[in-house]
């Protein structure tokens, strides 16, 4: 393996490339190291606990700053952007999809963040972590927004090599290689790709002290002051936003307590054994959203001392030529517990409005939520709390025949549960109530 990585090296030619693509290697190698080493062990189930009382807290506490203007001035935010939305059936960057009224992903978060620095005469920044995926795609979208509302600044996280599962070699032959043979190691990545890149240090010597972390895709993530002014009054270095569990949330990520510190558990951590309980809302309740408010000078101290080694989430695939793969990935949210008075945040659900498929995408596009200077408006008419549960089949995974199903987005103010299975079209002016199973070949009325 280690002869393998270096004749990688060797296959760049351009001496300030082939300096960055080693510090590359060099961390890939470490991280594969740890894999084969053991480092991905499953935890002692025993000292798994439901968090202690202190570890989490209700945003309901949550008092409102005084002077959000003073906050803001060291705040940046930071957009997860390293997707491609593959499995939605996307070619290029994700946040680049058309998701309400016509605007996409990156339109929304330019605009809250606009929003944001107008109406506090603050200067945001906003940063968006990039893959080798999108960051070509990126460049080019963020021309068409003006820098004297918001300072956008794209920057691209590590590509590692995907490696064959029998004999844990790279995929690729040289650097050059097709994008197939590499992948983005995961949102965890971007602490090293801040220190690494310089970005860290400069957001310090700006008097940026605070980083909001979210991902792009996330329409709920918006600047909360509420939340920056509790991370100031208490002085935690890492802050965690996670919201109660659904039937929908089972396997997302959960806080626990290990050994008496805050953790985050991820369900590949967790044994065969026990991942019903995992999965049950009765000892874990909440789940993490990838919502993270960070301490700059505190990452910082942490990466100078050698940086956070973070569990490791082995991704199997399968190639197009019927190669099993593994990518070794990690995510940011472990990073909890290398910080000092690390605490949950439970949000209301409001703060986490994902579209990772065709089913979110439906009700982000639906009547109900409006637009509201970049963020999503819950519709008042709505007499119910909760959002309809809507699961759509197959037929309707890609965008393309999602869009084709739809003449117009139907009315689902009054919506309980939709189910849609089969070649089922919508057509235009419909109405739907209650709990709906279609289960029809046929047009659903009118056309």
């Amino acid at each position: 393996m280690r002869n393998e990585i270096i004749r990688l090296v060797n296959t760049v030619s351009d001496p300030t490339a082939k300096k960055a693509f080693t510090v590359e290697m060099q961390m890939f190698s470490k991280l594969l190291s740890r894999y084969i080493a053991g480092a991905n062990d499953k935890l002692d189930w025993e000292k798994v606990k439901s968090p202690a009382a202190g570890q989490i807290l209700p945003y309901s506490q949550l008092l409102q700053p005084e002077d959000e203007r003073a906050l803001l001035k060291q705040l940046a935010v930071l957009k997860v952007n390293g997707g491609l939305g593959t499995s939605m059936g996307l070619q290029g960057a994700k946040s680049a999809l058309e998701v309400k009224d016509g605007q996409t992903f990156l339109d929304l978060v330019v605009q809250q963040i606009t929003h944001v620095n107008a109406s506090q005469d603050a200067n945001v920044p906003l940063l968006l972590m990039t893959s080798f995926n999108t960051h070509e795609d990126t460049l080019r979208i963020i021309q068409k927004y003006d820098p004297k509302q918001v300072r956008i600044t794209p920057f691209m996280q590590s590509k590692y090599p995907r490696i064959m599962k029998d004999s844990l070699l790279p995929c690729p032959k040289k650097e050059s290689d097709d994008k197939a043979a590499w992948y983005p190691p995961g949102h965890g990545d971007l602490y090293t790709t801040l220190y690494r890149s310089g970005m860290l240090d400069r957001l310090l010597k700006e008097g940026r002290q605070y980083l909001f972390v979210s991902n792009s895709d996330n329409l709920g993530a918006v600047v909360d002051s509420r939340i920056l002014q509790h991370m100031i009054d208490t002085k935690a270095e890492f802050l965690m936003e996670v919201t109660d569990k659904t039937k929908a949330d089972i396997k997302g990520g959960t806080l626990i307590d290990y050994d008496g510190t805050i953790r985050l558990l991820e369900i590949a951590q967790v044994s065969s054994e026990h991942s019903e309980e995992f999965k049950s809302v009765r000892k874990f309740r909440i789940f993490n959203t990838n919502n993270l408010w960070i301490n700059l000078k505190a990452l910082k101290k942490v990466m100078d001392n050698g940086g956070m080694e973070l569990e490791i989430i082995v991704n199997p695939k399968v190639t197009d030529d019927g190669h099993s793969i593994i990518q070794l990935e990690t995510a940011a949210g472990a990073a909890i517990r290398h910080f000092r008075n690390a605490q949950g945040i439970n949000v209301p659900r409001s703060r986490f409005l994902p579209v990772k498929n065709c089913s979110d995408l439906l009700l982000v596009k639906s009547d109900l939520y409006a637009l509201e200077n970049g963020r999503l408006v819950p519709n008042e008419e709505r007499m119910f709390g909760t959002t309809p549960v809507i699961t759509l089949d197959d037929h309707f995974k890609l965008i393309r025949d999602f869009q084709a199903r739809f003449k117009t987005i139907p009315r689902v103010i009054e919506l309980d549960h939709l189910t849609v299975s089969g070649n089922v079209y919508f057509g235009r002016n419909v109405t739907l109530r209650g709990t709906v199973i279609s289960e029809s070949r046929r047009p659903v009325y009118p056309l």
